[in-house]
C-alpha cells in the first residue's frame, strides 16, 4: 500500500510474543528488513500467566485483551496512532456466532474502532477477505506456528467447524451471512 497510496505513512511491525517456547521470529524480522519496516518483538510472560498461573479453562479472552493491552501501548510508545489488525471475514462472521451463542447478544467488531484511552484508531483492512484467500495469497511468507494448548480447542474452532457444517445445505453461507451483517437495515430486530 506504501508503494502507491498518495499519502505517505510510515510502518511499525509489532509482535506480542506470548513466552511459549521454541518460537522463532527471525523470518518474518528478515521480512521486515527487506520490506525497510522496523521491527519490535514484545517479550511477555502471558501464557506463565494463562496457563500456569490462573489455569484459565477459556483463555482465549484474557488472552487477546492482554495482547491488545500491550500491542495498543507499544504502538503508544513507538509514536503510532493506528494499528492494524489481521482480522478477517471469517473471524468477522465467527465473531458475530460466538456473540450471538454465548453472550446473548447480535454483536461483532467494527472495520474502525477509536480507542479513546490510548488514543489508538484500529483499522481491520483485510475484514471482507476470506481466511482461505488470504492463506492461498500468503503461502511466500514466513508464517510461525501457535503452539498454544488451547490452539483449535476453543469455542471459535467450535463456531468455525459449525459453520462449515451448515455451509454443507446453505449456499454461500459466509457471503449471506457477511451481507447481513454489513446491510444498513441490520437493525430490524424485535
Amino acid at each position: 500500500l506504501r508503494r502507491f497510496y498518495p499519502n505517505k505513512f510510515p510502518i511499525e511491525a509489532i509482535t506480542v510474543k506470548l513466552g511459549f517456547e521454541g518460537m522463532d521470529f527471525s523470518r518474518i524480522k528478515t521480512l521486515c528488513e527487506e520490506l525497510d519496516v522496523p521491527y519490535t518483538i514484545i517479550d511477555t510472560e502471558i501464557a506463565n500467566v494463562i496457563f500456569d498461573i490462573r489455569k484459565e479453562e477459556n483463555p482465549c479472552s484474557l488472552c487477546a485483551r492482554m495482547r491488545r493491552g500491550l500491542l495498543n501501548s507499544t504502538a503508544t510508545e513507538l509514536g503510532c496512532n493506528k494499528v492494524a489488525l489481521g482480522h478477517h471475514a471469517d473471524d468477522l462472521i465467527e465473531t458475530f456466532f460466538l456473540s450471538m451463542c454465548y453472550e446473548s447478544r447480535l454483536s461483532t467488531f467494527a472495520p474502525v474502532t477509536y480507542l479513546s484511552r490510548s488514543n489508538i484508531t484500529v483499522i481491520r483492512p483485510m475484514l471482507l477477505v476470506r481466511e482461505k484467500d488470504i492463506i492461498k495469497a500468503s503461502r511466500d511468507l514466513p508464517i510461525i506456528h501457535n503452539p498454544c494448548p488451547a490452539d483449535k480447542h476453543t469455542q471459535r474452532e467450535y463456531v468455525k467447524d459449525m459453520l462449515k457444517n451448515i455451509s454443507r445445505d446453505v449456499p454461500k453461507l459466509h457471503e449471506k451471512v457477511l451481507s447481513a451483517i454489513i446491510h444498513p437495515d441490520r437493525y430490524h430486530l424485535f
